[in-house]
């Protein structure tokens, strides 16, 4: 199969469809230079933050969110439905696209709909289980659906055939040397180069119980000499640090350069969002997960096969406090020997790898 001329890209909202359709749209773009990739997107999305200043195209159509219950939006939905789609065909048809690849959000069923009309071929990236709404409605359409993880096919009827390539990741992180950067990474968020580092971060909308957790712990942390740096999320409330601490805490409220980050720790509290539990474990950094506890359990989903692997450890969000951050996590950061087990099990359970693998598929399926 020769190069693809043109690739639509479809995926919005949050950053754990954008993220994975960035990575992979630069995969594309280093294999081929001349190739044309159009990426898909709302008005409101978070995707007009992050595509356009990477450096892609990004055209906007109308998308609705799909009703999950029978109401009056369900009724509605069919003819919004394909009012969006037919802005997708426009799109589409204008820049002769080869394929369209989704990653999910409710962006990419317009762009489901505008391939299948067309008989273009359709590769779905998912990397949740249960499968996002909107992927699983483009899975009527295609049978070219990859997954992230090797635990989804096995937890999910409508990933059973599902290929597994791993997640795309930046470059930046999938090529992460975390040694190598470590003293450059601390020196740039003024840390000590000779003490622990413990990188706290609940997701792009930060973790409040988390913030509160290890802000509330910030003197034993220091007491015993475990310096922190603290993503807070940029909507949530600044937490109360002491300002007469022995070591340093940084608290920022949004970190671009998540590698950085990575680089710095030692080991990691978040939460266990497909994104963090690829990157993470792709690069072997210890992680303590704490899935977000209002939704359908999937954060504990990602997080528990390499927790299971060795490469980090599970608690539910009602157990995470000052104390418990005092009793489990310090002892865990200042023993180096079993920090080491944990980052090795994880890069074990990892990989790098995801954007080349979904750019293979992706030309199987055109070449059938």
């Amino acid at each position: 199969m020769g190069p693809l001329r043109s690739v639509v890209l479809c995926g919005g909202g949050t950053g754990g469809h954008i993220y994975p359709l960035l990575a992979f749209a630069d995969c594309l773009r280093r294999h081929d230079p001349s190739v044309r990739i159009t990426c898909l997107g709302t008005p409101k999305g978070l995707e007009n933050e992050l595509i356009p200043p990477a450096g892609y195209d990004l055209r906007q159509i109308p998308a609705y969110q799909l009703p999950r219950s029978v109401n009056m939006g369900l009724v509605r939905t069919p003819d919004r439905m394909w009012k969006a789609a037919r802005a997708a065909g426009k799109v589409i048809d204008e820049v002769q696209a080869d394929a369209v690849v989704g990653f999910g959000g409710y962006v990419s069923v317009p762009g489901y709909l505008a391939a299948w009309r067309r008989d273009l071929p359709i590769v779905i990236h998912e990397v949740n289980v249960p499968p996002g709404v909107a992927n699983r409605l483009g899975m009527k359409f295609t049978k070219n659906v990859a997954v992230g993880f090797p635990h989804q096919p096995a937890q999910a009827e409508a990933l059973r055939d599902a290929r597994v390539v791993g997640v795309p990741l930046r470059r930046g992180i999938a090529g992460l040397d975390r040694a190598a950067l470590r003293d450059a990474a601390r020196a740039h968020f003024g840390l000590r180069p000779d003490l622990p580092v413990l990188f706290v971060a609940g997701g792009s909308q930060g973790a409040r119980s988390i913030n509160l957790a290890v802000s509330g712990a910030a003197k034993e942390l220091a007491r015993n000499g475990v310096q922190v740096l603290h993503v807070i999320g940029a909507r949530n409330e600044p937490v109360s640090v002491p300002t007469d601490l022995p070591v340093p805490y940084v608290t920022l409220p949004y970190l671009s350069e998540m590698e950085l980050g990575y680089a710095a720790a030692d080991l990691m509290l978040g939460r266990g969002g497909a994104m963090t539990c690829a990157e993470v474990a792709a690069i072997g950094l210890p992680t303590v997960y704490v899935p977000y506890p209002h939704s359908n359990q999937e954060q504990k989903r990602n997080a528990l096969p390499v927790v299971e692997a060795g490469g980090g450890l599970l608690v539910d969000d009602a157990e995470v406090t000052p104390a418990w951050v005092e009793h489990t996590v310090i002892p865990l950061i200042r023993d180096p020997q079993r920090l080491w087990a944990m980052s090795h099990a994880a890069a074990g359970y990892g990989r790098r790898d995801g954007d080349v693998a979904l750019l293979n598929f992706v030309y199987e399926a055109v070449a059938r």
